[in-house]
């Protein structure tokens, strides 16, 4: 009894340290981990097992790839070719600048996809001498819709996979399909809610049309090879269940080919991993092991169970609600981190969990759309908007965020419900 008071403490002390930002998140899940092992909750040993190493192999090597495309300029050129295509017209950039957000936000990192989007957003609504802030939102939501469709796009699908052992093809079937129509709701909503303040001059499109996307490559050579090699990664990823291979060793191995083909300094490539996210990580890992192994995780499961009745279309539902309002306010990777663990709990009771799996996914990444410290892009794009005189407050990200998730939400209940509805019949 008193392991689990320990281990229950020690977790709720690390997010509540985690959520008033006093000290770095890293540090947190480091000192919990630590307390563990100095109580014995956890041998050392025993500790390295509830890391998932898998996890932590798929966000170092795709932090280390994106870092080496980034200095051909590739991002960049895109943003401008893509504002072109819609033909300087506000709105069609507004959507077309969505549309690619969430296409690079699933195969990329959110918060590196909007560090290199969000920028170019800034020269062209100067352009266009427009607010630039409903683009901003607009991309925040994309990001994070777009990073639910794919298995490495949000790093909760990174752990629900590796925990659940689900392939790249399943995630972008059933997470991918609703991602797209919350897409399209969610781009009818915008269009709603903007539709008197994107007028512009003739004059001030044609100013977008001069841009010369070619100046933006700082590399050609390293360009053409980032292309190769952005559609490599993603068959790798497409296929990596055929072989059997995990997702952790691809994303590595193409990070290596990267620094390899792309004559990068191996030093300066390593240094652009955010450490002391993949420490987080670790120890986060850590920390939730502690409640799994004193019963704490397999206690709330059979709470769950007994609340809904055994009634697993509720629970379902029960879950996708909770992770989204729950991800909306929290880090959502904590969150899940221990949702993983209680869900294998019900799956040890004899229970087909699989329904429960996409529930997780969908909510948790969906959830971060909610609030502006829901999802690190969030905070990230909203922090650089202040920076350039365009500052974001809470409530008014609330009054575009809230909606577009309970919207997407509400498509996904009912989405699950046509899926799964019959599926414990």
């Amino acid at each position: 009894m008193a392991s689990q008071i320990i281990a229950v403490a020690v977790f709720v002390a690390v997010i509540a340290v985690i959520i008033s930002d006093k000290i770095h998140r890293a540090a947190c899940a480091l000192i919990g981990s630590l307390i563990l092992i100095l109580l014995g909750i956890l041998e050392p040993g025993e500790a390295l097992d509830y890391i998932d190493f898998n996890t932590l192999g798929v966000l170092m090597g795709m932090m280390m790839f994106v870092g080496v495309i980034r200095n051909s300029g590739f991002f960049e050129y895109l943003a401008i070719r893509t504002a072109k295509a819609a033909g300087g017209d506000p709105w069609k950039i507004m959507v077309y600048f969505m549309i690619i957000t969430a296409v690079l936000s699933s195969f990329l990192d959110n918060v590196t996809t909007v560090l290199l989007i969000g920028p170019m957003t800034f020269i062209i609504c100067r352009k266009l001498e427009l607010n630039p802030v409903p683009y901003l939102l607009t991309q925040i939501i994309a990001s994070n819709l777009g990073g639910t469709a794919t298995l490495i796009g949000d790093p909760p699908n990174i752990m629900i996979g590796s925990a659940a052992d689900i392939s790249f093809m399943q995630f972008l079937f059933y997470d991918g399909t609703i991602v797209l129509i919350s897409m399209a709701a969610a781009v009818v909503f915008f269009r709603v809610l903007y539709r008197k303040g994107l007028q512009v001059p003739r004059s001030r499109m044609d100013e977008i049309l001069l841009l010369d996307e070619k100046e933006e490559i700082r590399d050609v050579v390293l360009f053409r090879k980032s292309i190769f090699m952005v559609f490599v990664v993603a068959a790798a990823f497409i296929f990596h269940d055929v072989r059997g291979i995990q997702t952790g060793i691809i994303a590595l191995s193409c990070a290596g080919c990267m620094i390899l083909i792309g004559r990068q300094d191996v030093e300066e490539t390593i240094s652009r991993v955010e450490w002391p996210t993949i420490i987080f990580f670790a120890f986060l890992f850590i920390v939730v092991g502690g409640m799994e192994k004193t019963g704490i995780i397999q206690a709330l499961a059979d709470l769950m169970m007994r609340t809904t009745g055994s009634h697993y279309v509720i629970l379902m539902l029960v879950i996708l609600w909770v992770s989204a309002l729950c991800s909306a306010v929290l880090d959502n990777i904590p969150f899940v981190a221990t949702l993983i663990p209680l869900i294998m709990g019900i799956q040890a009771q004899g229970v087909d969990v699989w329904p429960l799996w996409w529930a997780v996914s969908i909510g948790a990444c969906f959830g971060g759309n909610g609030t502006i410290i829901g999802a690190s892009a969030n905070v990230v794009l909203t922090g650089i908007s202040a920076r350039r005189g365009y500052p974001i407050a809470f409530m008014d990200y609330l009054k575009v965020g809230a909606p577009v998730m309970l919207l997407s939400i509400l498509l996904a209940s009912g989405y699950l419900l046509i899926l799964f509805g019959g599926y414990w019949n």
